[in-house]
């Protein structure tokens, strides 16, 4: 019976979206994961004498994929795998269930978060993974959507609520406990998409634009001038210099082009010369002689528009629009304010993370290491991107009572 109702009301159109931004993501991440040292000896191994960008060049699109390195591919594969496995059983229990442990939840996500910074193992500057044997993961990803349900119940019982100020402070204070949490890794991206959510999540439930915008316009105009007064009189700031450096390099990368802004200006290079089809999969120069940082996840949006073009890239924009939009229709036609809410932080959480990353590697906004949802490499990001939609579409099928 349910499988008949589920076959009955899933958005069918947003599972196939999905799926065909996840082999888009496979086929990019392999060829991100694929360096030239990689094809110089598969070219050796198969007796191939000649030059490895000429060949890439002369080779058609079959040998070009048969000379992937497949090692990241296979390890992405294996988590989507995982996370469709998870969206299957987070289909099954209803939603509405979740209410009922929202308090369980947000302290069990405080005791998460906070275990990073006893048990946690650094790495690029910052702690955020723990290791449990031989698997590594980061418990902010997961924070990410436990947030969004602790917080549509939270918003869902204060609707009609949220007129003042004083109606919100309770809200920031609900979502700065387990951020500051994250600030202290640190992870100032992943803080930043909790606001997204935050301020996403508040506008569904009813609390006044204006409002909401003046305090967006408020910290914004905080912010920037705290970082002004920094770098001008020395005034403190709770920020590491190098994480500053990554919030203002990108107003001119080209002033310290061999440190702060060198990623960014590698990335300019890689979109700017791709034109309108790119140079073909696996013939990117700046990709393949590894001039980007972390090109797999952080900069594979570079990756992508490098091999394949202003096309290549419109298309996973438009995947993504399509995504987005499915999401914001079930929000619409969710049986209950929760629902609708966990639907919005969803949209919020996704939004927040394609604008951030397509814009960082554009040079148009700071560099924050936030990945592309479900199609950077990343097992993390990846299955906590899958529960996220296995609960979408759990509003999905329930927007209606089902009977068993």
């Amino acid at each position: 019976m349910f499988l008949k109702r589920f076959v009955k009301k899933v958005d069918f159109v947003l599972i196939a979206v999905l799926l065909c931004i996840l082999v888009y993501g496979l086929l990019i991440v392999g060829t991100a994961g694929t360096s030239a040292a990689w094809i110089r000896e598969i070219l050796e191994q198969r007796g191939i004498q000649q030059n490895t960008m000429e060949y890439l060049w002369q080779a058609s699109l079959w040998d070009r994929l048969s000379i992937l390195n497949l090692y990241l591919v296979k390890r992405q594969a294996t988590w989507i795998m995982l996370g469709i496995v998870l969206v299957a059983a987070v289909i099954y229990f209803p939603y509405n269930e979740l209410k009922k442990h929202t308090r369980k939840i947000y302290i069990l996500n405080l005791i998460m978060l906070g275990s990073v910074l006893i048990m946690g193992y650094e790495a690029l500057g910052a702690q955020r993974w723990i290791e449990l044997g031989p698997f590594s993961f980061q418990p902010s990803e997961f924070a990410k959507v436990l947030l969004i349900i602790c917080l549509a119940s939270f918003l869902s019982s204060r609707e009609g609520k949220l007129n003042h100020l004083r109606d919100l402070i309770p809200c920031f204070v609900y979502v700065g406990v387990p951020m500051s949490l994250i600030l202290l890794q640190p992870d100032l991206g992943t803080s930043l998409v909790f606001m997204a959510i935050l301020f996403g999540m508040l506008y569904a439930a009813g609390a006044r634009p204006v409002l909401l915008a003046g305090i967006v316009g408020s910290g914004l105009t905080l912010g920037i001038g705290s970082v002004w007064a920094h770098l001008k009189f020395g005034t403190w700031l709770p920020l590491h210099e190098y994480q500053l450096a990554r919030l203002t390099i990108f107003l001119d990368p080209w002033k310290d082009f061999q440190g702060a802004g060198y990623h960014m200006i590698q990335s300019q290079i890689a979109i700017g010369s791709s034109g309108l089809t790119g140079k073909g999969l696996l013939r990117g120069t700046q990709s393949l002689g590894q001039f980007l940082p972390i090109p797999e996840s952080d900069f594979i949006f570079s990756v992508l528009s490098e091999q394949l073009g202003f096309l290549g890239a419109l298309l996973l924009l438009c995947l993504y629009f399509t995504l987005l939009y499915r999401v914001l229709l079930i929000s619409r036609e969710a049986k209950d304010t929760f629902g609708m809410l966990l639907a919005v932080g969803v949209v919020s959480m996704f939004s927040f993370h394609i604008f951030i990353n397509a814009g960082m590697t554009l040079g148009i906004m700071p560099v924050t290491g936030l990945p592309l949802p479900l199609f950077s490499y990343g097992g993390s990001n990846m299955i906590t991107n899958m529960i996220a939609l296995g609960l979408v579409l759990n509003v999905c099928i329930r927007r209606e009572k089902i009977l068993f």
